[in-house]
């Protein structure tokens, strides 16, 4: 059926509005606190539902259905990882931010060790964030190259591509860049319902196309086997196993929320050490919930097309969900669902360049220059946040050549979250590491992760755990070398 002009006028007034929307949250902001973290103003509810939203791009939309539709819910092993690794960063990490007036999770690190490790733990932040984050914008051409295709007859691919990253990542920029945290906080908040709210749609879509509706769905999937959850494997190659998932997963988000800035500059953001527990522990059950929401829609998916077979095997299983919606929804409605999609790309980018912004202006700029005023430093923080802008936009399209997009984004961050929790641990529980032996074992547990990678087989989902054991051992032996060595 393909989207008409109505759709396209849906797509552009939700866009539009979205954007007006954020350009609201514009007052406020005198200090650089206010700026980047709402002068601890949010409610908890609020951060805990823009957790979510930071974390959820639309390459989560579009993939995960995808996995379902290509194997099965073993994804879900991986995000019970998640909700282990959020008690640990409710009652470990977070009590540790709450004791300073931290602007970024590396000040933390700079009260620990010094100002080194803190320069690097906040470099190879901005690095890997920003490498992660052009996979995820790259994304929304995915979306636009499936949805606009009958529109846009005589475009290439690239010239399309090029124009869709560019109008998404130019709107979030315009409100990001005016309203600081706050705007990206309650923006996340009504993408978070749109394409929530949308995705149900669309499942009570795919109910009415699939003759016999569940009852069919779920025997077809249960058959091919598309509810299966656990695999028992001992296999370091395979991607999503209990062990992987529970371990691996722990770690990950563990890292992600505790180290990451994209995510700790949200619960630095909360009224009170309580109420950021809270955020983060709520944001665990409401992720469980939209996973299992998307990997549904997969399985679906899977049973829909073989009953009504497509017209072309599909190409990439990312675009099994963009396809149905352009082919099959209900004009007006298919470009809502469309917008949606694209909502979840705006809340995740939102939040990258608030976090890409902050680290390097109080991390980098602020040390050089700790005697500029607070209105020097919120102007020169909206002239990095457009900047960061323009290197995701060439990232992204450079990123129209890899892979599965949710597994290219995973890796990319897993390498680097080995040695940054590593670092942390190596803070946190003992008092013996130095600032020197934990530099040694953070590019030790870089240098293995790198090795993983681009020499191995074994799967992302051990990175991090593999990466954080590694930094945290050599940082402690390194350490207590260098003490013996002094004596």
């Amino acid at each position: 059926m393909g989207l008409n002009t109505l759709d396209l006028v849906v797509i552009v007034f939700y866009l539009a509005g979205v954007t007006l929307f954020g350009l609201r949250f514009r007052s406020g902001q005198g200090t650089i606190r206010g700026y980047f973290l709402a002068d601890n103003a949010i409610p908890w509810w609020a951060i805990s539902l823009s957790i979510v939203a930071a974390e959820t791009s639309t390459l989560t939309v579009i993939s995960v259905p995808g996995l379902a539709y290509e194997k099965d819910f073993g994804f879900l092993q991986l995000v019970m990882g998640y909700l282990i690794g959020r008690v640990v960063v409710s009652f470990v990490l977070i009590p540790q931010y709450f004791r300073g007036e931290l602007l970024t999770a590396y000040q933390l690190i700079e009260q620990r060790f010094g100002h080194r490790l803190r320069s690097l733990t906040a470099g190879v932040f901005l690095a890997t964030r920003a490498a992660a984050e052009g996979v995820r914008v790259f994304a929304v051409a995915i979306v636009v190259r499936v949805a606009m295709g009958g529109l846009l007859a005589g475009v290439s691919d690239f010239q399309r591509d090029l124009v869709a990253i560019a109008i998404v990542t130019l709107l979030t920029l315009l409100y990001t860049i005016k309203g600081g945290l706050k705007a990206a906080i309650w923006t996340d908040v009504m993408q978070l319902t749109v394409y929530v709210t949308g995705t149900f749609v669309a499942l009570f879509t795919i109910l009415r196309w699939v003759p016999g509706g569940w009852t069919t769905v779920h025997q077809v999937a249960g058959q091919a086997g598309k509810f299966r959850v656990f695999n028992f494997t001992l296999n370091s190659t395979t991607t999503y196993t209990l062990w992987s998932g529970l371990i691996g997963g722990a770690f990950l988000t563990t890292a992600s929320h505790g180290t990451d800035q994209l995510i700790v500059q949200r619960l630095l953001a909360a009224r009170s050490e309580r109420q950021a527990q809270a955020a983060l522990l709520m944001s665990g059950a409401v992720v469980f919930f939209q996973f299992a929401l998307f990997l549904i829609i997969g399985a679906m998916l899977f049973v829909f097309y073989r009953v009504l077979p497509p017209t072309a095997a599909f190409a990439r299983t990312d675009t099994i969900f963009p396809v149905f919606i352009v082919s099959r929804m209900p004009h007006g409605v298919g470009g809502l669902l469309i917008a949606a999609i694209l909502a979840a790309a705006m809340s995740n980018l939102s939040a990258a360049l608030n976090s890409l912004s902050s680290t390097s202006i109080v991390d980098f700029y602020m040390r050089l220059r700790p005697q500029s005023s607070e209105k020097h430093r919120i102007w020169l923080s909206r002239v990095a946040m457009a900047g960061w802008a323009l290197v995701l936009f060439v990232l992204a399209l450079v990123a129209r050549h890899g892979g599965r997009v949710i597994e290219v984004g995973l890796t990319i961050a897993s390498v680097a979250y080995g040695g940054m929790l590593g670092v942390f641990m190596l803070g946190v529980l003992t008092r013996k590491a130095s600032e020197n032996g934990a530099m040694i074992g953070m590019i030790c547990g870089l240098a293995l992760n790198l090795y993983l990678w681009f020499f191995t087989t074994v799967s992302f989902t051990w990175y991090v755990a593999l990466g954080s054991t590694v930094t945290f051992i050599v940082g402690y032996i390194a350490s207590r070398s260098a003490r013996v060595d002094a004596v």
